[in-house]
């Protein structure tokens, strides 16, 4: 006599549970690849946001206080046109140095022993400074700004090494990384930067 073992057919049930888990499966890789590519696509944008328009700087130092503090994460906007009291980032041997711009190519600058400025011999007005002071100055001044550049100063001038130093000088259109417009570290100073 022969030993026969009888096959035993799925049900119809046991059919439809595993055609779900099969489908299950595949939707589930679809969608796990479609959320790791939109993540890479959005790291990508954002690195590219970050390093072409709006790149995000620390700051060091206290050059800057009180409107920038040690520490602070901002972010600046790559820009061409800058007004005095505008807040620059320029490069200045491999480092990245965060200044207020004064005044303009052609114009003349005075800075008196106290740390007064004047702007073509008008008065400028700093509501932004502490103090004043002349601070490290080695220019002949009045100075006329080269064309193509801008003066800038630190907003603690008695600790600033800005373009009253021959050091820094003015600063060239193709040094400026861009306009600081946004502080996003600390929470507490959250805001734009004036």
């Amino acid at each position: 006599m022969k030993n026969t073992k009888q096959i035993q057919l799925p049900t119809t049930e046991q059919l439809e549970q595993e055609l779900h888990r099969v489908r299950y499966r595949s939707r589930y890789r679809a969608v796990l690849r479609s959320t790791v590519y939109t993540l890479i696509t959005v790291a990508a944008i954002a690195v590219l946001v970050a390093t072409l328009w709006l790149p995000v700087l620390q700051t060091y130092g206290s050059s800057m206080t009180p409107t920038l503090n040690d520490g602070e994460i901002i972010i600046s906007m790559k820009t061409s046109q800058f007004e005095p009291g505008d807040i620059v980032a320029f490069y200045y041997n491999n480092k990245i140095l965060v200044k207020r711009v004064i005044c303009s190519a052609g114009d003349w600058i005075n800075i008196d022993q106290d740390g007064t400025v004047y702007v073509n011999g008008k008065l400028l007005d700093e509501p932004y400074l502490v103090e004043k002071a002349l601070g490290d100055c080695n220019i002949e001044l009045p100075y006329q700004v080269p064309d193509g550049k801008i003066f800038v100063m630190g907003d603690h001038r008695s600790t600033s090494v800005d373009s009253r130093n021959t050091a820094v000088g003015c600063v060239a259109q193709e040094q400026i990384v861009g306009r600081i417009v946004f502080r996003v570290w600390p929470f507490a100073r959250f805001g734009r930067v004036n």
